[in-house]
């Protein structure tokens, strides 16, 4: 594990708020074992083993019914541990890929019938090296036979550049956008920057996001309500179009180390109603995930 890498909170609280029956953590990860599972040789970054049965137990702790895993950039495109954890949960998981452009049409199937439905294509600088283009528009057009989403994590200030591309892949595919975008909180929620997102989902009814990841937002931790407005603005226009998770282990987190039990406690911040917290919690999830 990197040095200025803090480790997943060791005995988070239990939440004050509970989750209804059959709630999805529609993004966390697993890593490693690493003895079992080596993390990339070209990674930006060395987390501290996460693996699976840390986080059903979390799930479970939390009052959760589902997990979506998603694979993080420490892994590479080897989805090995993805694969893993998504065979041992008994169909209570669903994953989200990293594919490298050379994937063959037989990998494809064996992902999609472990429980993939999606491929994340990661802009943000600091975690990956660049990728061309096209090699993300050949893979969003080979899993379009699978019907998968695509999942795409970059950070604010990159948004005007990636947007065209960004809305070509949404034109005839289901695009969710990772952390609301990675808004600048410090702005506010009636910037321009946070308008531009807004605008982004208002403009293309195959968008969503996740409303995730307040520990990474705040400028203030360990108290979240500088994001709460954010989220609650994104649940309330797009009620029908956005996911929650933990970000379970909470990779590359060196400010604090998150309490999942705290974060669990901010959904009813952000969705203040039941009927907006059965939808960011259950319906979202399982018509974008397990309708197959």
């Amino acid at each position: 594990m990197d040095p200025d890498y803090l480790p997943f909170h060791p005995n988070p609280k239990k939440p004050s708020y509970e989750p209804p029956a059959g709630a999805v953590d529609a993004h966390c990860h697993v890593f490693g074992p690493a003895d079992r599972f080596p993390y990339h040789p070209k990674r930006k970054y060395t987390p501290c083993d996460a693996p699976k049965e840390k986080l059903f137990e979390l799930r479970d702790y939390l009052g959760f019914s589902r997990n979506v895993i998603v694979q993080a950039s420490c892994h590479g495109s080897d989805n090995a541990a993805l694969v893993d954890a998504l065979e041992a949960s008994g169909d209570l998981a669903r994953g989200v890929s990293v594919l490298s452009s050379d994937v063959t049409d037989h990998e494809l199937s064996q992902l999609n019938n472990a429980g993939v439905r999606g491929v994340r294509f990661n802009f943000v600088k600091r975690l990956v090296d660049s990728t061309p283009r096209q090699v993300f528009i050949d893979l969003a057009d080979r899993v379009k036979a699978f019907d998968w989403h695509i999942v795409v994590y970059f950070e604010s200030p990159d948004l005007e550049e990636l947007r065209p591309f960004i809305e070509s892949l949404a034109k005839d595919q289901v695009v969710v956008v990772d952390h609301m975008g990675r808004p600048n909180v410090s702005l506010g929620p009636e910037s321009a920057e946070f308008g531009a997102f807004m605008s982004l989902l208002n403009e293309n009814t195959n968008i969503w996001t996740k409303v995730s990841c307040p520990e990474r937002l705040t400028q203030q931790p360990p108290d979240y309500s500088d994001v709460v407005p954010f989220a609650k603005a994104l649940v309330e226009a797009f009620p029908n179009r956005v996911l929650w998770g933990t970000d379970w282990p909470h990779p590359n987190m060196k400010s604090h180390t998150p309490d999942d039990g705290t974060l669990v406690d901010v959904i009813p911040l952000i969705a203040e109603t039941e009927e907006l917290r059965k939808k960011l919690l259950i319906e979202n999830p399982m018509r974008l995930y397990w309708t197959s």
